[in-house]
């Protein structure tokens, strides 16, 4: 009998979505590893939703570790803090996973120096209230550490004419071979649960949620052990399906509630984090401390010593790899997960705050990426049964192909779709239909740009 069996626990889940080959055994046992300082950092001023941070420092100025080297421009923006001792040996364009080169600080460290973190003092976070909360969070640069790279303090901040009455905490990880999460519910819960009576103080709501997927049971169990007496942080088991770690979905699952189409979390009663950001918030609040380092998924066949690594901010992907035992080039790596990942440009981007995940391919793992010759759609469905938010993306690649991507935003609710690959990883003809619906976004926002 398993754990869930045990306790009683049932498993909530949403309708459609996929199953895909989980990849996680590799990475999800193993201990998070400290990956050494690069001898430079680059870190772009443009890390999250909103307007970029600017910069407070010049070149040739001396920081040290938790400095802050660019404030906040606006309240949709963040500072940047120092990830290391150093000094700034430039600040301009450089290249960014993203593709375009971004307005970027080039920190070189200090060699044989000591890489404590020398910003900050604690602080009680007991006593403040929710804004001076909200404004302290806003201090440590934290935005969502799942990918999504919104800013955690604009979130926390509830329109006045809505209420939240239950925080939702994301640890499903549901993408394959991802297991940064998993780890940290593990290693860190304590700091994940004082991240959760911050969002909880900071939102109003009452009780928090904790949403797991059944294929960590260890984590499930850790938690459980973990969570107050009070009954006001509980552990909601989930079944293991892609993409139950989309907010929308795991709101569904957990309360059976709807977010109008259009609309966010709290319309609902609802905010929703990442397991990542509350337990960063856990740790870095209390000591009045900056985001300098992450926890990363590095990972696939193309590595020789996977794992999950807690790795500095602005650290060049090609120091990572040359670490870890990778010798191959770009078009091998996926930063992110192999549904909603990324392919990067160039072995010289840095970490940021975004990334949770680097998967490295090799050669014949690439060819098993490879696309396959599309065929024309056979209108099979299965990538109606397969969408998520119940759209019909047969229709709405053949619009995509007519270039009617108007009408596929104002009669077939483009905007709905979170580009979660499902519809893609099913296709019979190997329509890259999710692609086309990232170009037909990207144009009606242009035309609405042009427009204003």
């Amino acid at each position: 009998m398993d754990l869930m069996q045990l306790l009683g626990i049932g498993k909530a889940t949403f309708s459609h979505g996929v199953h895909p080959p989980e990849y996680k055994k590799g990475t999800g046992s193993s201990k998070i590893r400290r990956l050494s300082f690069s001898p430079e950092m680059i870190l772009p001023l443009a890390q999250h939703f909103g307007a970029p941070s600017l910069p407070v420092v010049h070149e040739g100025q001396e920081v040290v570790r938790g400095e802050v080297l660019a404030e906040a421009d606006g309240f949709m923006s963040v500072p940047l803090h120092s990830p290391a001792t150093g000094v700034i040996r430039k600040i301009g364009l450089m290249p960014t996973a993203r593709g375009p080169k971004t307005e970027s600080i080039v920190l070189k460290l200090h060699a044989g120096v000591s890489q404590e973190v020398l910003y900050g003092a604690p602080q009680n976070i007991a006593d403040m209230t929710p804004e001076a909360l909200i404004d302290a969070v806003r201090n440590t640069g934290m935005v969502g550490l799942g990918g999504a790279s919104f800013p955690t303090h604009a979130k926390m901040r509830i329109p006045e004419d809505q209420r939240v009455d239950t925080v939702l905490v994301n640890g499903c990880e549901c993408e394959p071979y991802l297991t940064t999460d998993h780890r940290v519910m593990m290693e860190y819960s304590m700091d994940l649960l004082t991240g959760i009576e911050v969002a909880m103080k900071a939102t109003g709501a009452a009780r928090a949620i904790i949403g797991i997927e059944d294929n960590k049971p260890d984590a499930i169990e850790a938690l459980l052990k973990a969570c107050p007496a009070d009954g006001n942080v509980t552990v909601g088991v989930m079944k293991t399906k892609y993409p139950q770690g989309a907010e929308k979905m795991m709101i569904k699952a957990l309360l059976n509630r709807e977010v109008p189409s259009g609309d966010y979390p709290a319309a609902v009663g609802v905010s929703v984090y990442n397991v990542a950001t509350l337990t960063q918030l856990g740790a870095l609040l209390p000591q009045c401390q900056g985001l300098i380092e992450r926890v990363v998924t590095i990972t696939g066949p193309g590595i020789k010593k996977p794992g999950n690594y807690l790795v500095a901010l602005g650290t060049p992907l090609r120091f990572v790899l040359e670490n870890l035992g990778f010798h191959g080039d770009a078009d091998h790596l996926i930063m992110g997960g192999p549904m909603m990942g990324a392919s990067v440009a160039s072995l010289d981007v840095p970490i940021t705050k975004g990334i949770s995940g680097i998967l490295v391919l090799t050669d014949e793992a690439k060819s098993k990426q490879t696309p396959r010759k599309v065929w024309p759609c056979i209108r099979c469905a299965y990538c109606v049964r397969a969408c998520p938010v119940h759209l019909n993306p047969s229709e709405l690649g053949m619009l995509a192909a007519k270039r009617q991507y108007q009408t596929m935003e104002e009669k077939f609710n483009l905007n709905d779709c979170f580009e979660c690959g499902c519809c893609t990883y099913v296709c019979p003809s190997a329509i890259p239909l999710v692609q086309y619906f990232r170009i037909a976004k990207a144009i009606n926002r242009e035309n609405r740009e042009r427009v204003a």
